[in-house]
């Protein structure tokens, strides 16, 4: 019964993994859109939501069948939980990169000025590196490292909170751009949503490796 429960374990985490890696390619894809103005990049990332949410859900009824055939307990029963809550994250990861790359296509038409555009890759680089390392925290066991990542979160939130104040300024500057600037501020809004998700999946394993809840803490203690 063990071994049947560890194999299923083992090859749950694994679908999750591969999840996340669609989850991961539709934010890169999304992004280069939103620099390229790619509208076939930004429409394959709209595209392939649904398989991502059908897995989703492949994902959460096993999670429901394994609780429901096995009862496990203690650190099983948090490993599960654990798998259905990150789960979930990395669906709404895939559903922000469907927006962003939504707003892609939008700006895709307007030819905007070279000191109008907004550059993210900044914000880009710490939001995925911030979920890149939430999962490796995930799959390696490591606490110590979904601490160090939750606290990089207040620079993601500084880097959209000056994406604002730049929109105010560009759109007196170039009303006739006003649908990019505003774009700009929702694709921002979208990253900076990322960043927070993987500040989520930090503290799901936290739960996971030493049963603390720490969610709604300002601060998580190195």
């Amino acid at each position: 019964m063990r071994d049947r429960f560890t194999f299923e374990i083992e090859s749950l985490k694994q679908r999750l993994l591969d999840l996340a890696t669609a989850a991961d390619r539709a934010i890169i894809r999304a992004v280069r859109a939103v620099d390229t103005a790619a509208s076939d990049d930004a429409r394959a990332v709209i595209a392939a939501d649904s398989a991502i949410d059908a897995e989703e859900v492949t994902i959460e009824e096993e999670c429901l069948k394994l609780m429901a055939l096995y009862q496990p307990v203690a650190g099983d029963l948090r490993l599960i939980v654990t798998i259905l809550k990150v789960n979930g994250e990395l669906e709404r990861v895939a559903d922000l990169a469907s927006n962003i790359a939504a707003r892609a296509i939008d700006m895709a038409t307007d030819a905007v000025p070279a000191d109008c555009r907004h550059d993210f890759t900044p914000m880009v680089d710490r939001a995925h590196k911030m979920l890149r390392g939430a999962l490796d925290a995930f799959v390696c066991h490591r606490p110590d490292q979904a601490r160090k990542i939750i606290l990089e979160d207040d620079a993601v939130d500084a880097l959209n909170a000056a994406c604002y104040t730049e929109a105010r300024t560009k759109l007196l500057r170039f009303p006739d751009h006003a649908g990019y600037v505003l774009d700009c501020v929702t694709i921002s809004h979208s990253i900076e949503r990322i960043a927070d998700i993987a500040t989520n999946i930090c503290e799901d394993v936290i739960y996971l490796e030493e049963g603390q809840i720490v969610r709604h803490q300002k601060r998580v203690e190195q």
